[in-house]
């Protein structure tokens, strides 16, 4: 534990990740420092696609109603190549339940600017001008030396969250080497542009031996444009030069007389597929661009950096304040290496499709289109896929440590499984199971008092257990247990008793009509237990002491639940041992 007075820990970089990662950790009374090399906030936006499953997380850190706002709903994806239309794509989330089923379009200039205002107002201010130069680290601490104005300063803390990007001093100080390839060069800008064309949607446009971008911002009239073959000397020829020649590519792609006024800024760049194969080492930890580095094609840097330090956050509060012991941490690489890794995969196809520079595919576009625009299941089956990929929503840690699934099965009348963490294929219960987001289940109509609730209710900052009301057993089993854990772990653990009245269980959320439970799953006495970043760690048929001992075993407790505890036959089950698989 650090002396009073000093940082429990320190976050490097002020970009959306490390701004997130500052924020979640001082939301739980972790006491933060967060310092950024730079001057000052970047003026320009790196990123603009704010994915569902990162606006999803924004409400839970009670700030998505700033941001949204800001940005322009993205739900459509329309090809252009040679001047013809190929097909339109409209986002289709019938099989993603989520309450932002779009892409928030909004500059990252917005997107930080929002989370200032947060971290400010949790009382953390942003150390703009300070470098952190070296680091070293023991089992009780982190000594770093800070560089400001040409003076040195020595501060000791128990943790260190490396967010500062592709250079990462941190990252590079651990030794983890960044694995992957180089790969293309493009050139971004944001502009004006003068198009007939309607701002509903993101175009893609292929003019023969190349293909552009066009993404619309918030402020009519202004794009994002994305360039996957620039000359040459595009990184040296001006702004106007610039945009003529944006214009007569994108003209020529998409059939129209385009005007591309002077730009806000342009960048060329190469942009390179690496990532660490680890994301700490002791005490000292990495995430977002210093992670991982990737094309933009698929617009998953900043959401899945956000993600990162989410994921991380909590995990490091609870052992911090002694709620969990120090194994809790390794879960942290244990679930988002395995989403990195993915993540390029899934990017390295994305930059494939956007680029298209094989002459060949780009002649066969129309055929294969006219198919796509024909059999509407083919249609809908691509869009479902490239959601599915971009939202974020199919994300899930099925194979954590965290994650109990030995309950699910027998609840679910499946029995033990032969490969533990798979699910049959038939298996189609609308309920979210261990490893998914607890929003997959359809909670999100926002007229309806337990969605609402349930909602609220994920801004807490805590672990949730949900009881349904309802159950009973010798000694009132479910009831007991309820009350008893949130006694017992109250500061850590939100103990709700979904529906019915005082006497049912501790704290009850308001469900009327049921409509919670039967989107949950959930009858009279069953549980569900949720992490404080969404996802489902466990649930039983009916809740007993044996039965949330075994689920919140991962977090390293060192006292069982107060009181006896009873042998129900729910509770001999045979302990799988998940192994790690993707939802």
């Amino acid at each position: 534990m650090t002396r009073p007075g000093t940082p429990q820990a320190v976050v490097v970089g002020a970009g959306p990740v490390g701004l997130t990662a500052a924020h979640e950790l001082a939301r739980r009374g972790v006491a933060v420092r967060l310092v950024d090399a730079a001057d000052g906030p970047a003026l320009i936006s790196r990123a603009v696609a704010v994915h569902p499953r990162t606006l999803e997380t924004f409400a839970q850190m009670g700030i998505v109603d700033e941001l949204l706002p800001r940005g322009r709903r993205n739900r459509a994806f329309t090809m252009y190549a040679g001047g013809r239309r190929l097909v339109r794509l409209e986002a289709d989330y019938s099989s993603m339940p989520t309450s932002y089923p779009y892409t928030l379009i909004a500059g990252q200039k917005d997107t930080e600017a929002v989370l200032r205002l947060a971290v400010a107002r949790l009382g953390v201010q942003i150390e703009w001008g300070t470098r952190l130069t070296s680091f070293e680290q023991d089992e009780e601490r982190v000594l770093l030396r800070l560089e400001r104005e040409g003076r040195t300063e020595v501060v000791e803390t128990s943790w260190l969250v490396g967010c500062d990007g592709g250079h990462s001093t941190v990252r590079k100080q651990l030794g983890l080497e960044l694995i992957g390839e180089s790969s293309e060069r493009w050139m971004l800008a944001d502009a004006p542009v003068d198009t007939d064309l309607p701002p509903d949607t993101i175009y893609w446009a292929h003019t023969g031996d190349q293909a552009l971008m066009m993404v619309p911002y918030a402020r009519e009239g202004r794009w994002r444009l994305l360039d996957t073959a620039p000359a040459e000397d595009a990184a040296d020829i001006t702004a106007v030069e610039a945009a003529r020649r944006l214009g007569a590519k994108l003209s020529a792609g998409l059939g129209r007389t385009v005007r591309v006024g002077e730009p806000e800024w342009t960048s060329v760049f190469t942009f390179q597929q690496r990532m660490v194969e680890r994301m700490q080492q002791g005490r000292v930890f990495v995430a977002g661009d210093a992670a991982h580095v990737h094309s933009p094609a698929s617009g998953q840097g900043m959401n899945t950096g956000v993600q990162e330090a989410y994921n991380l956050a909590w995990k490091l509060a609870q052992v911090e304040q002694g709620h969990a012991g120090r194994a809790l941490l390794d879960s942290y690489s244990h679930e988002r290496v395995p989403v990195g890794r993915k993540l390029l995969g899934s990017t390295r196809t994305a930059t494939f499709l956007v680029q298209l520079k094989n002459l060949l595919a780009s002649a066969a576009l129309p055929v294969v289109f006219s198919l796509v625009r024909t059999l509407r299941p083919l249609r809908k089956a691509i869009q479902r896929k490239v959601l599915g990929g971009m939202s974020g929503l199919r994300i899930g840690y099925p194979g954590s440590p965290l994650t109990h699934l030995d309950s699910y099965h027998y609840v679910c009348g499946l029995g033990p499984v032969a490969v533990a963490g798979t699910l049959p294929a038939s298996h189609s219960r609308p309920h979210p199971r261990p490893g998914e987001r607890v929003t997959a289940a359809p909670v999100h109509d926002p007229h309806a008092p337990g969605c609402r609730a349930l909602h609220e209710e994920l801004r807490d900052p805590r672990w949730t257990l949900l009881l349904a009301a309802g159950g009973s057993g010798p000694g009132d089993v479910p009831v007991g247990t309820a009350v008893t854990a949130a006694v017992q772990y109250g500061e850590w653990l939100s103990v709700r008793t979904v529906g019915g009245e005082p006497a049912d269980g501790p704290a009850p959320l308001a469900d009327p009509g049921a409509a919670l439970r039967r989107a949950l799953g959930l009858t009279a006495g069953c549980w569900l237990l949720v992490r404080p970043d969404g996802y489902v760690a466990a649930r039983g048929g009916v809740l007993t002491r044996p039965a949330l001992e075994r689920a919140l075993a991962p977090l390293g407790l060192a006292t069982r639940l107060a009181g006896e505890a009873r042998r129900e036959p729910d509770l001999a089950l045979p302990t799988l041992v998940p192994r790690s698989k993707e939802l």
